[in-house]
């Protein structure tokens, strides 16, 4: 589907996709985030593996790119819509999806290894969500993934704080399973992969659906559209304009608070 996004076939049953976008440090465009939904959807391996290449997982959203012109479009656009659509494909993927973190893992791209199953990071990477340092509110529905995985409190520094935690940090606060070293990553992860591939396929999957379904929280429908509204906003607001551009000119953002 793109360059991007590279499948391969390691083992029997597994499935790996790896982000290769290295001129933009894994950054999630739209052509990756499509080519990852369309393998989600289509992909029936018994276990699925996602890593990054070189120092990085993913630095998150593409931001670099939004047009200024159109920028409150072109913002909602990227990160609402085709995020939201792999994400949710790969949240319906049936098997068990492993998210190998060879390197840093920011913002989005750190929502999309919490929507794997199990995370194994290697020793010495970042982890970070920085929405606090770009004027951007984030989703609910990504907000909640961290709730689920390392509670109130953890969710609270990471997002309002948005200061970067290490691997060792991140497993203590349940956002990783586990860390190695990296030059025993790439094995260790296939070796977990392969066993669960050979596990029994009806086991897996329909422990797979039960967790899901018991980790669901629907939400009234006034209260949901009232976050999604809220978050929406955030895409007409000077402070999300200022976060971005102070990102991409290095500097510190001046907040206007609108």
């Amino acid at each position: 589907m793109t360059d991007k996004l590279r499948l391969d076939e390691p083992g029997p049953g597994v499935a790996r996709l790896t982000i290769s976008n290295p001129e933009r440090r894994g950054a999630l465009d739209h052509e990756l985030l499509d080519a990852l939904a369309g393998h989600a959807r289509s992909l029936d391996a018994r276990c699925l593996v996602i890593r990054g290449s070189g120092s990085v997982f993913s630095a998150g959203y593409d931001i670099g790119n939004l047009e200024q012109r159109e920028f409150e479009r072109t913002a909602e656009r990227l990160v609402a819509h085709p995020f939201q659509a792999a994400i949710e494909a790969l949240e319906a993927y049936a098997y068990p999806v492993v998210a190998q973190l060879n390197g840093h893992a920011i913002g989005g791209g750190l929502e999309l290894a919490l929507t794997a199953d199990i995370r194994i990071a290697a020793r010495g990477i970042k982890l970070a969500m920085p929405p606090a340092k770009l004027g951007l509110i984030y989703s609910h529905t990504g907000l909640l993934k961290f709730l689920q995985a390392c509670g109130p409190a953890n969710t609270a520094e990471l997002f309002y704080v948005g200061r970067s935690v290490d691997a060792e940090r991140a497993e203590r606060m349940g956002l990783v399973n586990q860390v190695l070293d990296a030059t025993e990553l790439d094995d260790r992860v296939l070796d977990l992969a392969a066993e669960i591939a050979g596990n029994s396929p009806l086991s897996v999957r329909g422990n797979k659906r039960i967790l899901r379904a018991l980790r669901a929280h629907p939400l009234p429908d006034a209260v949901e559209r009232e976050l999604i509204d809220l978050r929406e906003s955030c895409f007409r607001s000077e402070d999300f304009r200022e976060g971005v551009r102070a990102f991409a000119e290095k500097r510190r953002p001046v907040w206007r608070g609108r």
